[in-house]
């Protein structure tokens, strides 16, 4: 059941809080081109402090008109802040300079200890982070990780961040989509993924055509914005693409024929698949390394299908950004780092990612 949303009070000011100018109109409109973004901490055991302070250290984010919004707990922030100054030779942004919306923890949370009240908080912080992007004061939404066995041990059965924003915009599905740039040239790595946080068993009977179909609309819709007739390929289910009927049978039964049917409606596209899984992604890792321009998107059918190759090539640089919903959210592509949390050795590469690409695309 939908928990309810309640509408936002004016957050007061402090000596380490610039307050609002106004408070959040819920009924503005939603996904606006201004507007600063909303970055939701994610679980307060874990490195989403750290990272997001690693990123917002640049000096791009310390100009005026790119200051964003973070929702979390001040107390624990600015705790947090001063051990990683202990321990860590990164430079990181002072949460006395940065705007808060504060939602206290109910309990002290070690780095690396996580439970129900890590759950609780990572999930409330998100729940309001949406409410302000959805009001029209933030532009877009970043999300630090959060972990699920938290959040099902506070009580939230959900299968991650991104089925819990398709439920509070009301909408039945948003699709996962990683993408980041190649080192060399312009080249954009774009997946995917037809099915998300299910078992590997339930992956056959979750794929139909029409599935599929309203991914490539999507898909197409998002790599789009970069090239007007795009290279777009889709992996096979099955390895080797079922040979012929011999290693499964999905790929003849139903996804080829799927696959001539959309491209006969989209003819600037081309479309290669079903591809065998286990070669699918070989020109992404040339057109990572430079050695050419690769496809403009692929869709995998699976979660570990589309991570796999996306961890291995682009891991630091892969950005985690939510289709679908009324406005941009993105993430980096990593979990929490529970067992490195509070020691000051977390990459932010990702998560600086993640909010340029909100930036960028929001």
């Amino acid at each position: 059941m939908l928990t309810p949303v309640t509408r936002l009070n004016p957050i007061p000011s402090s000596n380490n809080q610039r307050s609002m100018a106004t408070a959040i109109d819920s009924q503005a409109p939603s996904n606006p081109r201004s507007g600063p973004l909303a970055i939701a901490l994610g679980d307060p055991a874990g490195i989403g402090a750290e990272v997001t302070l690693k990123a917002l250290a640049s000096a791009h984010w310390s100009q005026p008109d790119q200051q964003p919004l973070l929702v979390g707990c001040r107390r624990w922030l600015e705790q947090s802040y001063q051990q990683l100054r202990s321990c860590s030779d990164s430079p990181l942004r002072d949460p006395a300079t940065l705007e808060i919306v504060d939602l206290p923890l109910d309990e002290p949370i070690s780095p690396g200890v996580s439970g129900p009240g890590g759950g609780a908080a990572s999930f409330a912080w998100l729940t309001r982070a949406w409410e302000l992007v959805q009001s029209g004061h933030c532009r877009a939404l970043v999300t630090a990780p959060i972990a699920k066995t938290c959040w099902h041990a506070a009580g939230h059965h959900y299968p991650g961040q991104t089925e819990r924003l398709a439920e509070l915009a009301g909408v039945d599905q948003a699709a996962m989509l990683f993408t980041a740039r190649a080192p060399h040239g312009s080249w954009r790595f774009n997946t995917l993924l037809a099915t998300t946080h299910i078992p590997l068993e339930a992956v056959p009977t979750a794929l139909n055509g029409a599935l599929i179909s309203s991914r490539l609309d999507t898909l197409l819709a998002f790599c789009g914005r970069f090239n007007s007739t795009p290279h777009l390929v889709v992996a096979g289910l099955n390895p080797h693409a079922g040979e012929g009927g011999r290693l499964g049978s999905q790929e003849q039964d139903w996804l080829a024929g799927c696959l001539r049917q959309w491209q006969q409606q989209h003819p600037q596209v081309r479309l290669d698949g079903p591809v065998p899984p286990d070669t699918c992604w070989l020109g992404a890792a040339a057109a990572w390394q430079g050695q050419g321009p690769g496809p403009d998107g692929y869709l995998a059918l699976y979660h570990d299908q589309g991570l796999i190759p996306v961890k291995l090539l682009a891991f630091d640089a892969a950005v985690n950004t939510t289709l679908g919903l009324p406005f941009l959210r993105t993430s980096p592509d990593h979990g929490t780092g529970f067992d490195i949390a509070g020691q000051g050795v977390a990459r932010a590469a990702s998560m600086a990612a993640a909010l340029e690409t909100a930036l960028e695309l929001g």
